[in-house]
């Protein structure tokens, strides 16, 4: 299958608004919430997300970014290359904060759950709440999305790629076939 666009730029924009307004709405406003973008683009995502709430809100959001390569499952830490740097960053203590963890796709939730770790070792959050933009399905663990900014069924032997203009020059959501290659390898 060749690559086939699922979210334009201005979809990805207006699913973003849509993530923002409903996060004012399920925390009565903007006040103790820290955004939290996973790296790689959950971080851009992030930072859009707060500049949304403080266009209709008149509130700066405080915006970190999550580095969870050392809190992953799927690396021993005899692979891990020997003072390997944390890129994480988060501007204000996340203790008592409603944290926002925003990823760019849920798919496995194994993600999630390496971020939840990292981010319990930073302080002690009242809540955990987490936005993506695109939810694949195929969970492994019973790790739910609070607020989607679309659901796309797909199947293992597909990959979904969202390419933010901050990363990638370009804003969309693409969905393609794996190769028989990516397969084996587990992509």
């Amino acid at each position: 299958m060749p690559e086939k666009i699922l979210l334009t730029s201005r979809e990805i924009e207006r699913a973003l608004s849509r993530i923002a307004h409903e996060i004012v709405e399920r925390n009565k406003g903007a006040e103790d919430v820290v955004l939290v973008g996973m790296r790689t683009r959950g971080v851009p995502l992030a930072s859009r997300i707060a500049q949304i709430i403080e266009g209709f809100e008149g509130i700066a959001i405080p915006v970190g970014t999550l580095d969870i390569g050392l809190y992953r499952d799927d690396i021993s830490p005899s692979e891990l290359k020997p003072g390997k740097q944390s890129h994480t960053n988060i501007p204000t203590s996340i203790t008592d904060k409603r944290v926002i963890l925003v990823d760019d796709v849920l798919y496995t939730g194994r993600s999630i759950r390496a971020a939840m770790d990292a981010l319990m070792d930073l302080g002690r959050p009242s809540c955990i709440q987490l936005a993506v933009l695109i939810d694949r399905g195929h969970r492994e663990l019973p790790i739910r999305a609070d607020y989607v900014g679309k659901n796309i069924p797909s199947s293992r032997d597909e990959e979904i790629q969202v390419k933010l203009e901050e990363v990638d020059g370009v804003d969309k959501v693409v969905i393609a076939s794996l190769t028989n290659e990516q397969l084996v390898k587990g992509i």
